[in-house]
């Protein structure tokens, strides 16, 4: 929970770079968040402006920790726009988010796992 809350904090963040675990740790709780929503939302029959409003909520989040793992791997933010090619796009997105991070320094910073992180 702690990647999560780091991540939420850091929203408007888009400087520095982003392990695969901090990334991956905030997918992975997000999406059960949003699952417990949809839950709850169809055990007590509202409609979805609840998830709407969570979706909202993590947007930028998202985007921010997404930005700062393409960092990491050496990419400029700039790649996230890959994605809106419909299916290459997100398979594009998704291997440049399981791959490994640079080990050195970049411009981006020094690498998150030897301490660095957010610029």
């Amino acid at each position: 929970m702690s990647w999560y809350i780091k991540v939420i904090k850091n929203y408007v963040n888009f400087g520095g770079r982003a392990r695969r675990k901090e990334y991956w740790m905030f997918a992975l709780i997000n999406f059960l968040i949003a699952m417990g929503i949809l839950l709850i939302q169809s055990l007590v029959g509202i409609d979805g402006w609840l998830s709407g409003l969570y979706s909202l909520f993590v947007f930028l989040p998202s985007l921010a920790v997404a930005v700062r793992r393409l960092h990491d791997t050496g990419r400029s933010g700039w790649w996230i726009l890959i994605s809106l090619i419909p299916i290459i796009g997100a398979i594009v997105i998704l291997v440049f988010m399981c791959l490994e991070g640079e080990s050195q320094s970049n411009k981006w910073g020094q690498n998150p796992k030897s301490g660095g992180g957010y610029l």
